[in-house]
């Protein structure tokens, strides 16, 4: 699990599950301010704490997470962010879930919970490829309670020891945002196959806040102003990766106009956002990574 700032009220539960239905679990922290009620916290539960002097990003977290859990003989690791919560049930499901994809003779680099919004009646997370890039599975595509995923959303996620031996770390270099999508394209370029298994179950927030647009039945996503500058570089970056086809480039510029259109007219701050989406194209086109390098 990899924390920031956690809310404890969140993380605590979250800890418990956790260290109720996994061999082990590690905690890296990323540069927290207060990092006393987190080691209190993981002390109480049984979590190991690994803490990080400054805030390397999201990738980078989870790769020392992963190697820590390898050094204590994991042959398979879960991720999870620090606002989730899994059903009780959820690895159990997630591991039969790998059973059966496996019964069907492919190589499974991972599967992934259903992960639910808990603020939408409607955000169900769960992506199969489309022609323009992944969308939203449909009910009817799920087979012997798997579905063939594109991607999986990182926290939840199950990855085998042979796929990360395989496809490597984390693309650290990115620091957050696309981590996850980026890793499952390099999986199934490397022969892997990632199913969602439909009775795992998590609860997970994605972004600070839902909300609606007229014509739209989905609800839009809204990040803060300094995500929108990952979001748009590492778009950009993902694009110019060579990892997805022609179509699905196509699909991720057309995304990228629209998000970056909605974050500079409908979401305030409008100014900052639009300087901050600006400076991440610009950089995304340059190819610059890391972190967001902060400008008197």
């Amino acid at each position: 699990m990899v924390t920031h700032e956690p809310d404890l009220a969140l993380t605590q539960p979250l800890l418990r599950e956790l260290v109720r239905q996994c061999a082990g679990v590690v905690v890296v922290d990323n540069a927290s301010s207060d990092s006393s009620t987190l080691s209190a916290a993981c002390a109480a539960t049984g979590a190991e704490l690994l803490r990080l002097g400054t805030n390397t990003g999201i990738a980078h977290a989870q790769n020392v997470g992963i190697a820590r859990a390898r050094e204590q003989g994991a042959d398979a690791v879960l991720l999870s962010d620090q606002d989730s919560l899994p059903a009780a049930d959820m690895v159990e499901a997630l591991l039969a879930g790998l059973r059966r994809a496996q019964g069907l003779g492919e190589r499974v680099g991972a599967v992934g919970p259903v992960s639910s919004d808990t603020r939408s009646a409607t955000e169900q997370m769960v992506y199969v490829a489309r022609r323009w890039g992944p969308r939203r599975a449909r009910p009817d595509e799920a087979r012997d309670g798997l579905v063939r995923a594109a991607f999986l959303i990182a926290s939840g996620c199950l990855i085998t020891a042979e796929a990360l031996d395989a496809v490597g770390p984390m693309n650290d270099a990115w620091f957050i945002d696309h981590i996850d999508l980026e890793w499952g394209l390099r999986a199934t370029r490397a022969g892997f196959s990632l199913y969602a298994v439909t009775d795992a179950r998590l609860d997970h927030e994605l972004g600070d806040r839902l909300t609606k647009l007229p014509g739209r039945a989905q609800e839009v996503h809204v990040h803060s102003p300094v995500r929108t500058y990952f979001l748009a570089r590492n778009t950009v970056l993902l694009v110019r990766s060579g990892l997805m086809s022609t179509w699905w480039r196509v699909g991720y510029v057309v995304w990228l106009s629209k998000y970056v259109a909605f974050n500079a007219l409908l979401a305030s701050p409008r100014r900052r956002r639009a300087a901050l989406m600006a400076r991440g194209l610009a950089d995304g086109l340059r190819g610059r990574t890391g972190p967001l390098a902060q400008r008197t």
